[in-house]
């Protein structure tokens, strides 16, 4: 029996794998590398976030992204983005280098067993560990509009559902939603000839500002400093301090995550989208019907009255919520044992452990518990370490005979793999 089995291979997962592998843990990871970016993300996405926020995190800080770059031949440079493409291939460099026992398999149920945890993957296969650690993403936890649902994939689909936008070329299509991923879609789509619109429930659409030079006098940083998830005291505060983000009371860290960081698109991705995009704001759809050649939606305006369109197809580019019922791979009694907060997201403890000992959750579904960095990149370094903290603590805890290692302070045990 493993001491730790970590489930999904995006930056949380390989992150927490590189920390488990570091302390001196067994440690067996499941998943594709990078399979979201790769599979759910269509070509031609950059990142939003800055390329110095966007390392995958091991021990000694080895494997980052500049340093990926720098083999590759490319600059990175402050306030240009980097190419989805990239960091894709990055992510997969760091599993090669940072993660020795990856298993390409995916897992298809984990459930509760004696002195653990089993998981039983898409062949049938099944291994057993005193711990997991679940870090699947946000692919289970795609949301679309009630009004939408039930609906033909064929007419209504999930901006994550999504690896290329060439079917829709030469067709009509409504983007719902009004955030980075419905705007960075639209521009996709009609930059190949795709009629697209954008339908937004806020009034106006919102875009972040050009972020500031690193390099600036004091001053300026003093009042607003540059960090993981943008400039600000507040979003400085999100960034670098999950741990006091998790001693807020529940319902402020749960209303917190919910609206901040709110829908917006990148700065430079607005040129693409204004004056050749059509926006119809303050609008929401209250009713979808499907006709001949398409979908009749239904819309309401915010300050009254309302409108009937139709469309070939709707994407519904509305975000993910994290809630216990969504975590289907988790068996029943399983999930049914997880405490879960006033928003449905499963509560986690000040180490990343769910309410069920030795299961640990990652990534964006502990977003109400430590705050918005969760749903980024930038938040695995934090979640990997305390987790890995958490797991030895977990173990130290289990029946006698389990064995906590002592650790290393080494790296990865192996050389650089191109």
């Amino acid at each position: 029996m493993h001491d730790l089995l970590v489930v999904g291979a995006g930056p949380y997962g390989l992150s927490i794998a590189s920390h488990a592998t570091a302390a001196g843990l067994d440690v067996r990871v499941l998943g594709r590398p990078m399979q979201t970016w790769r599979e759910h993300m269509p070509r031609g996405m950059f990142l939003t976030s800055e390329p110095w926020a966007s390392d995958l995190s091991d021990p000694e800080g080895r494997w980052r992204l500049d340093v990926f770059c720098a083999f590759r031949g490319v600059e990175v440079r402050h306030a240009e983005p980097i190419p989805l493409e990239l960091f894709a291939e990055y992510g997969t460099w760091f599993a090669r280098n940072a993660v020795p026992l990856l298993e390409q398999r995916t897992v298809t149920r984990v459930a509760p067993r004696t002195g653990g945890f089993e998981a039983v993957t898409e062949d049938g296969g099944t291994l057993t560990a005193r711990t997991v650690a679940l870090a699947v993403g946000a692919l289970p936890f795609a949301e679309i509009p009630a009004p939408l649902r039930g609906l033909p994939p064929a007419l209504v689909s999930h901006s994550s559902d999504h690896a290329s936008l060439d079917r829709f070329r030469d067709r009509d299509v409504t983007v719902v939603g009004g955030g980075q991923s419905a705007l960075e879609t639209a521009a996709l789509l009609a930059e190949q000839g795709t009629r697209v619109r954008v339908l937004a429930v806020a009034d106006r659409l919102r875009w972040n500002e050009v972020p500031p030079p690193r390099e600036r006098p004091w001053w300026r940083s003093a009042r607003s400093p540059h960090s993981g998830l943008g400039t600000g005291w507040r979003n400085a505060f999100y960034a670098e301090r999950p741990d006091l983000y998790r001693r807020l009371p529940e319902r402020t860290r749960a209303r917190t995550a919910s609206r901040a960081l709110g829908p917006a698109g990148a700065w430079w991705l607005r040129e693409r989208v204004e004056h050749r995009v059509e926006i119809l704001p303050g609008r929401r759809v209250v009713a979808a019907e499907e006709v001949p050649g398409g979908l009749r939606l239904t819309t309401a305006v915010r300050r009254g009255g309302g409108g009937v369109l139709e469309t070939g197809h709707v994407i519904a580019a509305t975000g993910f919520r994290a809630t216990v019922d969504r975590l289907r791979l988790l068996s029943p009694e399983l999930r049914a044992l997880l405490a879960a907060g006033a928003d449905g997201a499963p509560e986690v403890g000040l180490e990343f452990e769910s309410s069920y000992p030795g299961l640990f959750l990652a990534g964006p579904v502990t977003a109400a518990g430590f705050g918005p960095a969760m749903r980024f990149v930038h938040g695995a370094a934090f979640t990997a370490g305390t987790l890995v903290r958490g797991v030895r603590r977990r173990l130290r805890a289990g029946p006698a005979g389990w064995r906590i290692p002592a650790g290393r302070t080494g790296g990865a045990p192996h050389a650089v793999r191109h």
